[in-house]
């Protein structure tokens, strides 16, 4: 991949005694030089996280940025991600990377909420892609991607991370999240 070619990476940070989440995009090349940073909020335990990260993309306004890679489906505790719908919005593939193993977020979601609040989660959580297991360097992630194949996401993902398992658009939009979040302690 040439080393100019920019992704936008989404990252949240989340301090307990709030009521919003702190979320943050990073514009980075594939030769790891950052070119723009941008910051949003969403609520904790609502509905807006996929117009959250809709409004970052269009506050950037990078259209130059050929990815968005997230680093989370349900950031702010159960505020889910509609990849479907940000992809379509971004006019961009999405590429959604996950860290930990987990047999799924039905059981946390039936334990959080009832009602329509469950049944709208479950539906946006049940309209995710597939997730499937990626090697990154000596890391294992979980990867959904909407508007790109695997074997292009991969690629993707494999050009922006470096070392470790987590892709630089990613690492540094989640290290300004929470610069955010230390400055608002402030």
């Amino acid at each position: 991949m040439k080393p100019g070619v920019r992704a936008l990476g989404v990252a949240e940070s989340y301090r307990g005694d709030r009521s919003r989440s702190t979320l943050a995009g990073a514009v980075v090349r594939a030769d790891r030089v950052v070119d723009g940073l941008v910051f949003s909020s969403c609520a904790v335990g609502g509905t807006d996280a996929t117009d959250a990260v809709v409004s970052l993309v269009d506050d950037l306004a990078r259209p130059d940025a050929r990815w968005l890679l997230l680093g989370a489906v349900a950031p702010a505790w159960y505020n889910l991600l509609d990849l479907e719908a940000i992809a379509e919005a971004a006019d961009r593939p999405v590429v959604a990377v996950t860290f930990e193993e987990s047999d799924g977020l039905e059981t946390g979601l039936r334990e959080a909420f009832d009602g329509d609040a469950l049944a709208r989660r479950l539906a946006t959580y049940r309209s995710l892609p597939p997730r499937r297991e990626l090697r990154l360097n000596d890391e294992t992630v979980y990867v959904r991607a909407v508007g790109v194949d695997p074997a292009e996401a991969d690629e993707v993902l494999r050009a922006f991370t470096p070392e470790g398992g987590r892709p630089e658009p990613v690492r540094v939009a989640r290290v300004a999240a929470r610069a955010a979040d230390a400055y608002r302690d402030d």
